[in-house]
């Protein structure tokens, strides 16, 4: 399966709580909902639309599973919500168990190095997209062990001055070839990356 990676993002390499002001207030962050002013439903909606549309599984971190179990059920009859609600999800956590996987047509995969081991075999087993929302844990794993195949980011035109990011801090290069990009009329730089050649 092709792993992709999407994320909103903040000029300064922040993605955190883009959603909402609750969604994640991790070290004080107080800018929750930032992409709301920036969001425009033909580049960046239509960002988002496509790449769920192509998706045959989606992957998320605990947390943001979490966010997105609360919320996309009780939104049945919209057809972003339906196509949320009936794809495949698989969600990694060493704390989830089976009774608390409530969302439909949940997998888990269980936390630690086991996780690894599972995302590799499902990065080589049979399938097509495997969509990663957010997750920032999860997509900072991700690319630090180089088990992404694109990675879309949805660069909005503000500073947060400081959140959690899903770049690795370990001092290793890792080239990216840029794939395409298009800017919204709101300044929102929707850019598409896959690993380049190492140098």
């Amino acid at each position: 399966m092709r792993i992709v990676i999407t994320e909103f993002m903040s000029l300064d390499g922040v993605v955190q709580a883009p959603g909402g002001p609750e969604e994640d207030t991790d070290g004080g962050f107080a800018h929750g909902g930032w992409t709301g002013p920036f969001f425009d439903p033909e580049v960046v909606g239509g960002a988002f639309d496509a790449a769920l549309a192509e998706a045959d599984a989606l992957l998320f971190g605990r947390r943001t599973w979490q966010t997105m179990a609360a919320a996309w059920p009780e939104r049945a009859g919209d057809p972003f919500a339906d196509r949320m609600n009936a794809i495949p999800k698989y969600v990694v956590s060493a704390t989830l168990g089976d009774a608390d996987l409530t969302w439909n047509h949940t997998t888990r995969l269980p936390g630690g190095d086991e996780a690894l081991d599972r995302l590799r075999a499902l990065r080589t087993s049979e399938g097509g997209t495997l969509l990663v929302m957010g997750s920032s844990r999860l997509a900072t794993t991700l690319l630090r062990e180089g088990l992404f195949d694109e990675l879309r980011l949805m660069i909005m035109p503000v500073l947060l001055g400081g959140g959690k990011s899903v770049f690795p801090t370990d001092g290793t290069k890792r080239p990216l070839e840029l794939v395409s990009t298009t800017t919204s009329p709101t300044g929102v730089t929707v850019s598409t990356y896959r690993p380049g050649p190492r140098s």
